[in-house]
C-alpha cells in the first residue's frame, strides 16, 4: 500500500505540473456545461432533472478525452527508458499500475467535482431526486475509469503517446457507439440477433444509463468492476511479458 501511494503521489504531481491536465479539466468543464445549456436545453427546459441535459453528453465526451489523460501512462516510461529502471526498484508491478491507474482517475474526480455549481443550479430551479443525481455522477465516473483502463492496458503496448491516443479513443468509440440505441437498431437491420448481443453486450450505455436513471443495479457494478480489472489485469501481462 505504501509503494501505490508513493506511486500515486508521483503521478498526480506530474499531471498538475504540466498544463495538459488543466486543460482537459477546463475543456470538459466547457464543454459539459456547453452541451447542457445549449442541445441539452437545460433552461429551456425547465426541468431539474440532469440526466438528459447534463449525464447523456459525458461518454461521448469522455471517449476522445480519458484517453489524453491516460495515454502517458505507460507510453512515457518506456519512451523515456525508466520502466526498466522501475523494474529495479522493491515494489511490485501492480503498486505501480494501482497507483498510475488511481492518479489518472483523480484528475477525472476532480474535473467532474468541478462541475458542482449544474448541481446546485438544478437545486435553485427545482426539487431534483438528489440520490438520482449522485448516481448520475457514480456511472460517468465509472465509465471515464473504464475508459482509462482501456487507455492504461493500451500503453502498456506502446512507448509511442500519439499511436496509444488514437487506438484508445477508437476502442472508446467503439463502446459508446455499439451500444447506442439508434446504431443498435441499425445493426438489427443487417445482421442477426446472435451477432448483434455480443457486440452491444460489450458497450457502456445498458450500464450507464441505469445508473443515469437512478438505478443502483450490482450486475452495473460487477460490469464496470470486471472490466476495470480485466484491463488492468492486461496491463500486468503485457508489462510482465515485456520485462522477461
Amino acid at each position: 500500500m505504501k509503494d501505490t501511494w508513493s506511486i500515486f503521489r508521483r503521478e498526480l504531481a506530474s499531471y498538475f505540473s504540466h498544463p495538459i491536465a488543466y486543460a482537459i479539466i477546463i475543456v470538459f468543464i466547457l464543454v459539459s456545461m456547453g452541451l447542457t445549456f445549449s442541445f441539452g436545453r437545460f433552461m429551456q427546459v425547465r426541468d431539474a432533472n440532469l440526466e438528459w441535459p447534463f449525464f447523456f453528453w459525458h461518454p461521448w465526451i469522455y471517449m476522445l478525452l480519458a484517453p489524453a489523460v491516460g495515454m502517458r501512462m505507460w507510453s512515457d516510461e518506456q519512451r523515456n527508458g525508466t520502466i526498466e529502471l522501475l523494474g529495479t526498484f522493491p515494489l511490485s508491478p501492480w503498486s505501480a499500475i494501482f497507483g498510475k491507474f488511481l492518479a489518472a482517475a483523480t484528475v477525472w474526480l476532480v474535473a467532474l467535482g468541478l462541475t458542482f455549481p449544474i448541481w446546485i443550479t438544478a437545486n435553485k430551479l427545482g426539487d431534483p431526486d438528489n440520490l438520482m443525481i449522485f448516481a448520475g455522477y457514480l456511472g460517468s465516473f465509472l465509465v471515464c475509469c473504464t475508459f482509462l483502463a482501456i487507455t492504461m492496458l493500451v500503453s502498456a503496448f506502446t512507448r509511442d503517446q500519439v499511436v496509444c491516443l488514437i487506438v484508445s479513443v477508437a476502442a472508446c468509440v467503439f463502446m459508446v457507439l455499439c451500444s447506442y440505441d439508434d446504431i443498435v437498431r441499425e445493426l438489427t437491420k443487417v445482421f442477426s440477433e446472435e451477432i448483434v448481443e455480443p457486440v452491444v453486450s460489450v458497450g457502456v450505455w445498458d450500464h450507464y444509463r441505469s445508473l443515469m436513471r437512478g438505478s443502483f443495479r450490482l450486475l452495473d457494478f460487477v460490469w464496470f468492476a470486471s472490466f476495470i480489472i480485466a484491463c488492468l489485469l492486461g496491463t500486468s501481462a503485457v508489462l510482465s511479458a515485456k520485462r522477461a
